[in-house]
């Protein structure tokens, strides 16, 4: 059976031309050797697996070529070239900053320095993730570092820039490695795959591409489970269900229920989802991932920041045809204030399918009633009004049974319509009557007509009793209303003001006393929901509390019987010498 190698190793590139998404680098490294201007020292950085340790290695072997081509890449047939493809070159060292990080190995490093080369130019020391190594050890390499023989080059390579030290970046040649795009990393798990025969669906490479973030190690790495996984046939479906990634498939349905209004459907969308046993905090984030990607696919400018495959591009500048700009601005805002509040939501569902059902009323502009997207954005009635029968044909309703209910007369919410339609015989109140009818609330609906006559005659008695006189007793209760009135989250708040008691100032007004600005600050802010509560409890509408910053006062310390003898000792001889003589003791 034939030795199996991982794709990561197979495919590695051996020359600057087969280096995937690092162009502009490689042409400078490949000038700088043709011409011969090298440096002593040059630094590789950047992400995983975009081959800072590859270029290394091609370019200690291009320096060290006898017979260097054209372009700057080496010959591969020469001696050194030889020894270095069979890993027994003498001139080309790596060391793992990682595991030899102590001044102990810098210093064995320092002594290799020293020893010229046998074959070749140079000597080349590669020295991989070099942001591991201590303090220590960074000092005792700055001086190799800054004048080391003329035959040393030295390649440190990092992900970490932000940890090396300023001296020894100074030192340096900086090269910034870029991230693989989407694109490149497809390209290049297509010619893998068509050079070991395997079929892959675009699709599914640019679900690898976009899971490995930018490493075309991991993508290699991801590419040979998958394979492993579908036989060589890489499919969108199978790398889904591989991946554990939610199909996008569920974003485009989730969008075409949004923009039709279907409530409904897109609860029935996410119990489906989480059924699958995907997290809601990951599906609101995949939805604002593509809602983003709706909103660039509108634009031929932005375009070009959606890297994915030509058949899913099509398919998101289709449906972003269909979705408004302001539809999408709406679900973003949506979806980003839901992934937020996902984390510190005690029910984590609930949060995702307000997030659903506002997505799909903001994309109906009139929305139908019981919908929740009235003209003033106020709630309609679920359920429509009976139709009115002809004014001749209509009866006069019981004078005595004046029904009304919320679902049946929604119009008896609006104000500039009756409550209940009276007959054409009925007198029409004067203006000063009209004036005089309350506030028509839920809790008068169904009434009969003593109930009636009690409402009309409340105005009159709460305008009777709008400057009762307080006292301490119904102040105390009114307070304590205030308190019982505050939402059940303010649970310190409440703490809070169940510490204070006002009292009596005068026949109006109370007086509270506060020990400190902060707290003071707090009741002022408070100060309108508190009058409001206790004038309707005191009834008094004329009711006021004031606020009073009370001096702090100083503490007394209480002295234990062995601390207040100590004390008396210090201030008075006299004590002293007599407890030295009767040798007294307190425990």
């Amino acid at each position: 059976m034939e030795e199996y190698i991982v794709s990561a190793l197979k495919y590695r590139p051996l020359t600057f031309d087969s280096v995937v998404g690092q162009r502009p680098l490689t042409t400078t490294l490949k000038n700088a050797i043709s011409s011969g201007k090298l440096a002593h020292a040059y630094l590789f950085c950047g992400p995983r697996g975009v081959g800072k340790t590859t270029c290394a290695r091609i370019f200690a072997k291009a320096i060290n070529c006898l017979n260097p081509q054209d372009g700057g890449d080496a010959c591969g047939k020469c001696e050194s070239c030889l020894a270095f493809d069979q890993q027994r070159s003498m001139n080309i060292h790596e060391l793992d900053a990682a595991s030899n990080n102590s001044v102990e190995d810098i210093r064995e490093l320092c002594k290799q320095v020293l020893i010229p080369p046998q074959t070749g130019r140079y000597k080349v020391f590669i020295i991989d993730e070099v942001h591991m190594l201590s303090s220590a050890a960074f000092n005792a390499f700055l001086k190799t570092l800054e004048e080391p023989p003329s035959y040393v080059i030295f390649i440190l390579a990092t992900t970490e820039k932000h940890k090396i030290l300023p001296t020894i970046l100074s030192r340096c040649q900086v090269y910034d490695f870029q991230r693989m795009t989407t694109q490149n990393t497809v390209e290049h798990l297509m010619y893998v795959a068509q050079k070991e025969g395997y079929t892959a669906e675009p699709e599914a490479l640019s679900l690898i591409a976009e899971k490995a973030d930018g490493g075309m190690r991991d993508a290699l790495s991801i590419f040979d489970q998958m394979v492993s996984f579908s036989a060589g046939n890489l499919t969108y479906e199978s790398v889904c269900q591989n991946l554990n990634v939610l199909n996008q498939e569920y974003y485009f349905r989730l969008v075409d229920h949004f923009l039709e209004g279907r409530v409904p459907d897109c609860m029935l969308l996410l119990n489906e989802v989480l059924q699958k046993g995907f997290d809601g905090g990951n599906f609101v984030a995949g939805l604002a991932t593509h809602l983003r990607n709706l909103l660039v696919s509108r634009d031929a400018v932005t375009l070009p920041l959606l890297e994915m495959s030509e058949k899913m591009r099509t398919r998101y500048q289709e449906q972003a045809q269909r979705s408004p700009v302001r539809f999408i601005y709406k679900c973003l805002k949506l979806a980003n204030d839901c992934d937020q509040a996902y984390r510190t939501s005690r029910n984590k569902r609930l949060q995702v399918e307000i997030c659903l059902i506002q997505c799909a009323q903001a994309a109906v502009p009139d929305a139908d009633e019981g919908s929740g997207q009235g003209p003033a954005g106020t709630l309609k009635p679920t359920f429509k009004p009976a139709a009115q029968p002809a004014a001749s044909q209509q009866p006069a309703p019981a004078p005595a049974q004046p029904v009304v209910q919320a679902h049946v007369q929604p119009a008896a919410l609006a104000p500039a319509q009756p409550v209940v339609q009276a007959p054409a015989s009925s007198p029409q109140p004067s203006e000063e009557g009209k004036r005089k009818l309350p506030k028509v609330t839920f809790k008068h609906f169904g009434a009969g007509k003593k109930e009636e006559e009690t409402r009309q005659q409340e105005p009159a008695e709460v305008t009777e009793h709008l400057q009762e006189p307080i006292d301490d007793t119904k102040l105390t209760s009114a307070w304590y209303a205030f308190i019982e009135s505050l939402p059940h989250e303010s649970v310190a708040l409440s703490v809070r003001f169940k510490g204070l008691q006002p009292t009596v100032k005068d026949a109006n007004t109370a007086l509270i006393s506060v020990s400190n600005p902060q707290v003071k600050q707090t009741v002022e802010s408070q100060m309108p929901q508190i009058l409001d509560v206790m004038r309707r409890e005191l009834r008094n509408s004329e009711f006021r509390l004031e606020t009073q910053l009370t001096e702090m006062q100083e503490v007394v310390k209480t002295y234990s019987a062995p601390e207040l003898l100590k004390v008396m000792q210090e201030q008075n001889p006299d004590v002293a010498e007599m407890v030295g003589q009767l040798q007294l003791v307190f425990d």
